[in-house]
């Protein structure tokens, strides 16, 4: 067991299927190493010790036999646990039945030993409920891991387990991803499914996937999740071999558009400017063809068109928590930021929300024909490394009016007065490339290239043309490679 964190998940799987060790030892390992390492972290939730337990003593099989596994808590309900979206409330009521990612991850042979950190509704790029506090990130206690998938990310950095689940609304895999020095790859919009209850997240913004050690990992994932179940509200083209073929196959010589332009943000840090630079210099020696190109973006349209999107999500599932409750909720059951949001996205009209959809799909379809000259885009990930706990809380002055909106029920004072830009800034500022591919839903990529002076990770975002995560599995097996990740970890862990 003290060689546990060298093995990605396919790794330990193989240890299982040869006998050499069972699942119920990976069981008791995780469960080990996650009592030692949460009080520090506090990345795992919800346990599910007992349950792991049992299955690891069950007849497994698939790809990742007998394998530890970690649920993100929200997006993927699972029969008898709560799923609490970072919700207090919500944290209290067990959920009656699997999502189709749980049937798959289990028919793949996981074993799920908990559920992860995340911000409530999943609305932050950084993971500090008030229901649970704040995740920690394990290269600096101090820092964030990201979100809304910091817990999962922040666990799999520490070596809890090989890799976890999470989901991606607006870079809340590739967020996490570039902080806790990971892979995370968002895949197309429609490649893992939601059901079996719900047809589509944020608008489609939202997909599922996970956050792993190895690019082997998340291919392989990948072929066990992807493919619609019934009643998906759409079903895209599979792929035209497993993913994991991919992994080691030829990259051929790609045309690579770069920018460093800040895109949604203002600013970027030197950091991971550099992070792009040095990842130019290796992917120019490994043959490819390389330009400085950026796609037609208009800032302040973008970015109100978005807000109005995701207003409007979050005003429905405050909604749909109550139903889930069995009674109306209201000030006092959220976070402030939360209700405020919610608040905002009512004080719209629905022609609002239809002339901000239709803005955006107008600028995808921009995006598409930047694509047709280019197989894929390099950016930084983030617009700054991890940054600290707390960094992105609302001054005491917003606070003050955030609380004064939400009881007085005033959404529409938050477009009045434009502090809703105010406060929607300081997430996009940190994250300027990441909503982009929501927005689109192509597949990207975080992939952990760079380490700066101070030993954090910095990742560097790559997207692809819709539907061609296969291009994007190729490419990354050649960096990872060619400038291997896979010894990199946070000290004392």
């Amino acid at each position: 067991m003290s060689d546990f964190a060298r093995y990605d998940s396919l790794g330990l799987a193989e240890l299982v299927r040869k006998r050499h060790i069972s699942s119920a030892e990976l069981v008791e390992e995780t469960i080990s190493r996650i009592e030692a390492a949460n009080p520090r972290l506090n990345a795992v939730v919800c346990k599910l010790y007992d349950s792991a337990r049992q299955a690891a003593a069950s007849p497994l099989s698939g790809p990742f036999t007998g394998v530890p596994f970690l649920l993100k808590d929200l997006g993927a309900p699972l029969a008898g646990a709560p799923m609490s979206q970072g919700n207090r409330r919500l944290a209290r009521l067990p959920r009656d039945y699997d999502s189709e990612m749980v049937k798959r991850y289990r028919a793949a042979g996981l074993v799920i030993v908990g559920k992860t950190n995340v911000p409530e509704f999943g609305l932050a790029p950084v993971t500090e409920p008030e229901a649970f506090g704040a995740c920690r990130n394990p290269y600096d206690l101090s820092l964030t891991p990201g979100g809304s998938s910091g817990g999962s990310a922040a666990a799999v950095a520490a070596r809890l387990t090989p890799m976890a689940h999470a989901t991606d609304g607006g870079g809340s895999i590739r967020i996490p991803a570039s902080c806790c020095g990971l892979v995370g790859m968002k895949p197309t919009r429609g490649r893992t499914p939601n059901g079996p209850v719900d047809g589509e997240h944020w608008r489609g913004f939202s997909v599922a996937h996970a956050v792993t050690r190895s690019v082997r990992d998340c291919a392989a994932l990948l072929d066990a999740t992807q493919g619609a179940d019934p009643g998906a509200p759409y079903e895209i083209k599979p792929p035209a071999r497993p993913y994991l073929d991919e992994v080691g196959s030829a990259a051929g010589k790609l045309r690579i558009a770069f920018t460093t332009a800040p895109l949604l943000a203002h600013s970027i840090h030197p950091d991971c400017v550099k992070a792009v630079e040095t990842t130019i210099a290796l992917l120019r020696d490994l043959g490819h063809e390389i330009d400085e190109a950026a796609p037609p973006l208009e800032r302040e349209p973008w970015t109100q068109a978005f807000i109005r999107i995701l207003a409007a999500e979050t005003s429905a599932d405050i909604a749909a928590a109550s139903r889930l409750v069995g009674r109306k909720l209201g000030y006092g059951d959220f976070e402030t930021a939360t209700t405020v949001i919610g608040l905002l996205g009512r004080s719209w009209s629905a022609g609002d929300y239809a002339a901000a959809a239709r803005y955006l799909q107008t600028w995808s379809r921009q995006m598409g024909a930047f694509f047709e000259n280019y197989d894929v885009l390099l950016t930084p990930t983030l617009a700054a490394p991890p940054m600290a706990i707390g960094a992105l809380a609302p001054t005491s002055l917003e606070s003050a009016i955030l609380t004064a909106v939400a009881r007085l029920n005033a959404g529409w004072f938050m477009r009045a007065s434009g502090l809703v830009n105010v406060l929607a800034r300081k997430s996009l500022e940190f994250i300027p490339y990441t909503p982009l591919f929501n927005v689109t839903g192509q597949p990207a990529v975080s992939l952990p290239l760079h380490w700066n002076a101070a030993g954090l990770p910095i990742g560097v975002q790559f997207a692809a043309r819709w539907g061609d995560e296969a291009t994007l599995f190729r490419l990354a097996a050649q960096l990872e490679q060619a400038r291997p990740w896979a010894n990199r970890a946070p000290a004392g862990f």
